[in-house]
């Protein structure tokens, strides 16, 4: 019996692939085994990535919320200690975009801690 080879399910794959690639420099666009390693690499990246993004983020929003209570006379490990104990539920991002965007209401939160 003759082997049996799905062209048109492999061409498909191929193709799904190399339209991912479009774009890359070079071999990595338009050869087929350099365009899918570069290809998977990639999506590898894109998973782990949208999970960094977030510790990244709240790495961000710390150092602006320091920032910010530092100008008010209180350290970061300070405020947020004060902010628990008063049952506050202000998260991190809020508190970042308070001290960026409103600096006045930022200042009426930690005055409201002290």
């Amino acid at each position: 019996m003759p082997r049996s080879v799905n062209n048109v399910a492999s061409r498909a794959r191929r193709r799904k692939f190399m339209k991912l690639a479009k774009g890359n420099w070079g071999r990595r666009s338009n050869v087929w085994t350099v365009a899918k390693n570069t290809v998977e690499k990639g999506l590898t990246h894109a998973y782990r990535d949208r999970r960094n993004k977030k510790r990244t983020f709240r790495a961000l929003w710390i150092q602006r919320i320091n920032a910010a209570a530092r100008e008010h006379g209180m350290s970061y490990a300070v405020l947020m200690g004060k902010l628990n104990k008063s049952g506050s539920e202000l998260d991190r991002k809020v508190l970042a975009d308070l001290a960026m965007n409103h600096p006045e209401a930022f200042k009426a939160v930690v005055d409201e801690v002290k």
